[in-house]
């Protein structure tokens, strides 16, 4: 016999809180702290540590909503990690994130950018600047 856990979501105000930190340190201008949304979740298959959400244009329109982003931590996985490497998940999530908030998402590469690259760029610059 096999049992299932359920998938649960909750709130997760100490990851804006997280992020919201990121940006005051980061030059990240285009992203909308108040268009962003953080859940944390317990049961899930995935082997991520966090994923973000997109909001599709058509769901834009058809609801008269503003574009809109929920980035979700894999509790499972995430909460194991460093206050460092937290930081760095949350990061590269946001790197999803195009530079005209529209609620599409960027992809891991393109055009010769790497997006794990530029997560240890900003990564080292969040450190280096939240130091002083």
């Amino acid at each position: 016999m096999r049992t299932t856990k359920r998938l649960e979501w909750q709130e997760a105000t100490e990851i804006k809180k997280d992020v919201e930190e990121i940006l005051q340190v980061l030059n990240l201008p285009h992203i909308e702290i108040d268009r962003l949304f953080f859940f944390r979740t317990h049961g899930s298959k995935s082997r991520s540590y966090a994923r973000i959400w997109s909001f599709p244009k058509i769901f834009q329109l058809a609801l008269g909503v503003k574009p809109a982003y929920v980035i979700e931590v894999l509790a499972k996985y995430y909460d194991k990690l460093s206050t460092d490497e937290q930081k760095k998940v949350l990061i590269h999530e946001l790197l999803h994130i195009p530079k005209n908030f529209s609620g599409a998402l960027l992809p891991h590469r393109s055009r010769g950018k790497r997006l794990g690259h530029e997560v240890n760029r900003l990564f080292k610059e969040f450190k280096k600047m939240s130091a002083k």
